[in-house]
């Protein structure tokens, strides 16, 4: 029986706690795996101290624990030293023993964990400084082609990935390692012959883990990606609930999901199953082990090559040497997890950087705003020109308004200006200066822009308004506000500026969230204003306010107006109609409408469905 008990609760062993019990999760193979646990070594170095004093703790607690089974046997003998007689001196001594033994070990594993929990987090902490440094300094490009909810999972899942095999595996993986080797140098001093009666079970436990590991790796890689897709249904369904209800598509999603569910389901149970056969197999191999001992060891004992305690610290023995095994395959399907994901932070970390600034690059200072674009051609994909030889000359103060279909170029137009992307072709000056001459920072310092979609950050309504100039007074703030027509709405929240925003601006209409980005852009004061889709989102009346404010915030700047509503760009200077990539027109609209080309069909099109 108590052989029976020891096999259940084998994870009650140091190495067990440390464990947590089986470790049998979604496993994702990593492509360059000792590359990348090279890379992750890096961050212990600042720790190597600490890991140092970890290690010295971890030595010594498996040292002192390999002497609880010789004591164990040392108790035993002394119990059956003879008939009716028991050897209570050296019984006191191996139970004083044995409690120094394991209250040494309660300390050493406190301290272990305690020591690498921090560690690990700091290692953690870092990680994730230096990959949210990362994403800082990549282009544009870099988000517009992978997903928030694809790098949200690299901060959270990924990195949690890391910190748990740090804290856990790391320490138990040394451990175990230790408990092999000083089990092995134990059970041969004690006896070489049964030794290897106990070693008879090592190459069934070897076989069965990298066997079952094999097949669940599988399995539970299926089952993340399973899981991946339930949850992006799910949060596409939160997300979009509205749009669901407005169009009754309730029962269309709730199908959906269940036929995906059923999918995790059946991937789940597979994964599980297999998965849970590993305890049990283990525990029939352990068992097998200690019949083998027990009755090879009986038959040295009948002969008096040992004794009975013998034998005993040999079945502790033999569970320590058989039981990190066990561990060892549990850890490395932990620890190729971990790995994956670090290969998806490093990742990033190898991703190309915005282009450096030029050497000599200069600062730009007191811009006018005179902006040429010299046949200038660019894509987004090498091969597929969105701009197709682009030239035109922007005065400074003057506002340009450019229209044209959905998806015609007018946006890369603006990205292009302050070099959120770089030209593939031609080039851009202003004020006579390559914009690759100037350093980016003071570039887009010089610029101010109100984009079509809104975003508000998490904080006061002052905040999110002096974001376009940190320095700005309270005041400043406030009649920024007055001039893009905020104000008004602004004084009759309960808290006035004080009023606090959520993520995104939840709690205010999208009209609003437009006229306080815009009151960023008028605190801003820049002498290059780019407004795309500005008042696209607010009423006719609300429109016109701002129409009069943009009035007296354009004047004297050099301006670029994306807009759909062509009511919104009548007085514009200069008006540039852009179809397919090519500038096909340009004028004032006076003019545009006489020559009855591109811009005309689009103004009277526009017009007649607005009377109709």
């Amino acid at each position: 029986m108590a052989e029976k008990n020891e096999t259940k609760t084998e994870f009650n062993s140091p190495v067990g706690r440390r464990m947590g019990g089986p470790r049998f999760g979604p496993v994702e193979k990593p492509k360059n795996f000792k590359g990348s646990i090279r890379r992750l070594w890096r961050y212990f170095g600042a720790e190597k101290y600490m890991l140092s004093v970890i290690f010295v703790f971890l030595i010594i607690d498996s040292v002192i624990l390999l002497f609880g089974p010789y004591l164990n046997g040392r108790a035993i003998d002394a119990m059956t030293s003879g008939i009716g007689h028991v050897g209570f001196g050296s019984l006191r001594k191996a139970a004083i023993a044995l409690a120094a033994v394991y209250f040494a070990d309660v300390l050493l594993t406190f301290g272990e964990n305690f020591l690498m929990a921090s560690t690990s987090q700091r290692i953690v902490k870092s990680l994730r400084k230096e990959l949210f440094a990362k994403l800082q300094s990549l282009p544009i490009s870099f988000f517009d082609t992978h997903t928030h909810g694809d790098l949200m999972s690299r901060f959270t899942n990924d990195i949690d990935n890391i910190s748990t095999t740090i804290s856990q595996s790391v320490v138990s993986l040394m451990s175990d390692v230790i408990s092999i080797v000083g089990s092995l140098i134990m059970m041969l001093v004690l006896s070489p012959m049964l030794t290897l009666a106990s070693l008879i079970t090592a190459p069934l436990v070897l076989v069965l883990s990298r066997t079952i590991s094999k097949k669940t790796r599988v399995l539970f890689k299926r089952q993340q990606a399973a899981l991946g897709e339930l949850n992006g249904h799910i949060e596409e369904s939160v997300s979009g609930i509205q749009v669901v209800k407005a169009f009754n598509r309730e029962n269309m999603i709730v199908e959906e999901f269940e036929e995906k569910n059923a999918k995790l389901l059946k991937v789940s149970l597979k994964a599980q199953i297999l998965s849970g056969y590993m305890m049990p197999l283990m525990n029939v191999i352990s068992n097998l082990g200690f019949a083998a001992i027990a009755g090879f060891g009986g038959v040295l004992a009948v002969k008096g090559l040992i004794t009975v305690g013998v034998i005993a610290s040999f079945l502790n023995y033999s569970k320590q040497f058989t039981r990190p095994l066990n561990d060892i395959a549990n850890i490395y399907n932990t620890l190729q997890t971990a790995v994956a994901g670090a290969e998806r932070i490093f990742e990033i970390s190898d991703e190309k950087e915005e282009v450096s600034d030029q050497r000599g690059a200069m600062v730009m200072e007191n811009p006018i705003g005179d902006v040429v674009f010299d046949h200038v051609s660019f894509g987004y994909k090498p091969g597929v020109d969105v701009l197709k030889d682009i030239s035109f000359h922007v005065n400074a103060a003057q506002n340009i308004a450019l229209v044209g279909p959905t998806g015609a170029g007018k946006t890369t137009v603006v990205n292009l200006v302050n070099r959120f992307y770089d030209v593939t072709g031609g080039s851009i000056k202003i004020d006579g200066e390559d914009v690759k001459s100037y350093t980016r920072n003071s570039l887009r310092g010089s610029f101010g822009i109100v984009l079509q979609d809104t975003y508000l950050f998490s904080g006061t309504i002052k905040d999110n308004i002096r974001y376009g100039r940190l320095d700005a007074t309270d005041e400043q703030v406030k009649q920024a506000a007055v001039t893009s027509g905020a104000d008004t709405f602004i004084r009759r929240l309960e808290d006035g500026y004080d009023t606090q925003l959520s993520e995104s601006g939840g709690g205010l209409s999208e009209g609003q969230r437009q006229l306080i980005s815009i009151a960023r852009a008028v605190l801003k004061n820049p002498p290059i204003l780019i407004l795309d889709e500005a008042t696209s989102s607010v009423d006719t009346r609300t429109e016109m306010h701002i129409q009069q404010a943009m009035q007296n915030l354009m004047h004297g700047r050099t301006c670029f107006i994306i807009a759909h509503r062509l009511s919104t760009i009548r007085d514009a200077d200069v008006i540039m109609v852009i179809d397919g990539g090519h500038l096909v027109e340009k004028g004032r609209h006076e003019e545009l409408l006489e020559a009855k080309g591109y811009y005309y069909k689009l103004y009277t099109s526009q017009f007649n469905n607005i009377a109709t």
